[in-house]
């Protein structure tokens, strides 16, 4: 019983203390037919090898996009990672240590966030940063909280672009609150005209740049909107290599910016794990979520790092905690920064001038197959296309030829019928002419 030291009457009596007749009892909130979905097809008491080989027949389904041409996106982007990276992630010092519970002997790990917290504010355009969350879905809920303790008040505004993960999670998590949430509808073609929509009674307005459809926008109108009727403005951006290119949120005047940090330091890793960056004004840093790491001096007035201004409820009583986020993505967020800094300012604007370039030309091929219709007015490295049938039978066809061939927005919105033959297209500094060749010869082979 080494891994399961507990015996009949241990659980017998936990269960009674309780009051529950058994362990199934404690699962009666789960519906039944979730329970019943739950059971996988996976093989039973095999050996190590024989497991492996099973998993790798498993794995074998998957079409990798390192192994063929990919164009996926959606919040998801697939970036060259330098082998440094890994490399120097994987040191142990860094790869084996945990949340740093006594900062003052983890020096080493608090430089590193303590840059990282710097990088994301020289991205961002922001005045302070913290040492990372979750992921950007988990950071929107979060700043939507913010919002909220900063105003006082009890409604959140989301514009229909921002990513429908980030928006059901705001939901999700105001849905426990006394907060309601005000969600617009998607709109692919066009970016809904948020002036006059908020007011005095919303907390913040919730926006994202470029949007779920990969268009970009200039939110500086916004925010002057917002300050003038006392919101806040949270802007989500999913593709940090827009940054290099695009105005950065805090020159249009954001109070809060999320970020999805994954796709640089990260590969895509059929979606996680991922890192996200959150940044705001410093006038609202006692509010803000997760940690902060400081700079400071010892006693021999040498350089030094801490943890300070900490608000999380293992610091602080939990009714004074801005967050219950009780730790950091740090390995992440440290692969994250090791990238930025290898691409420096030079290489980070260069990264995204190639991305935009390429984008560009695979809208221009696809716009020549027949029965395509683009959406590529002021994009970055991704777009909408509309397609003459449903775009999710189109994308497996071209998976079938090796291809990934982008993302079917019918996943994301399967209760808006006039999505279905809609199509996101993304492009990265990956993607060779080839592989848009490729692309456009099968997709124009799919649609005939």
């Amino acid at each position: 019983m080494r891994y399961l030291p507990l015996s009949a009457d241990d659980r017998r009596d936990m269960l009674a203390a309780i009051g529950a007749g058994s362990v199934e009892d404690l699962f009666v909130d789960v519906p039944q037919e979730v329970r019943d979905a739950a059971v996988f097809d996976l093989p039973d008491h095999q050996g190590e090898l024989a497991i492996e080989r099973a998993f790798t027949r498993f794995a074998m389904q998957n079409l990798s996009p390192g192994c063929a041409p990919s164009f996926l996106g959606a919040g998801a982007y697939r970036h060259h990672i330098p082998a440094a990276v890994d490399a120097l992630i994987q040191r142990g010092e860094f790869l084996t240590s945990y949340t740093p519970y006594q900062p003052e002997i983890s020096q080493g790990t608090l430089q590193a966030l303590f840059e990282f917290q710097t990088q994301v504010c020289l991205l961002t355009g922001m005045e302070v940063a913290n040492a990372s969350m979750y992921d950007a879905a988990t950071g929107c809920a979060e700043a939507a909280l913010m919002a909220a303790r900063v105003t006082r008040r009890k409604a959140v505004l989301i514009s229909g672009g921002v990513h429908p993960h980030y928006a059901e999670v705001i939901e999700t998590q105001l849905g426990f609150t006394d907060i309601a949430c005000d969600r617009l509808d998607p709109d692919p073609v066009g970016i809904e005209d948020l002036i006059g929509r908020v007011d005095q009674h919303h907390a913040c307005v919730v926006v994202q740049t470029p949007n779920f459809f990969g268009r970009f926008a200039d939110y500086t109108a916004l925010a002057a909107e917002c300050r003038a009727v006392g919101a806040l403005l949270v802007i989500a951006v999913s593709e940090p290599v827009s940054l290099g290119a695009l105005k950065p949120p805090g020159e249009m005047g954001a109070d809060i910016v999320v970020v999805d940090g994954s796709s640089l330091g990260m590969p895509l890793s059929f979606g996680g794990p991922g890192v996200g960056l959150f940044a705001t004004r410093e006038k609202y840093v006692r509010n803000m979520p997760g940690r902060l790491v400081g700079e400071t001096v010892d006693v021999d007035g040498h350089r030094g790092w801490v943890l300070t201004l900490s608000t999380r409820e293992q610091h602080i009583r939990r009714e004074k905690a801005t967050s219950n986020i009780c730790t950091n993505s740090g390995l992440c967020a440290l692969a994250f920064s090791i990238h930025v800094a290898m691409l420096g300012e030079t290489g980070y604007t260069g990264l995204a001038e190639v991305n935009h370039k390429t984008a560009v030309q695979l809208a221009k091929r696809v716009a020549t197959v027949p029965g395509v219709k683009v959406h590529a007015a002021a994009f970055f490295n991704e777009f909408a296309v509309m397609l003459p049938k449903p775009a999710a039978e189109v994308v497996e066809a071209l998976a079938k030829k090796g291809i990934l061939g982008g993302v079917p927005v019918s996943r994301f919105y399967p209760s808006y019928p006039e999505m279905e033959n809609l199509l996101l297209l993304a492009a990265t500094e990956t993607n060779s002419a080839e592989d848009i060749e490729a692309l456009v010869a099968a997709l124009t082979e799919v649609l005939r």
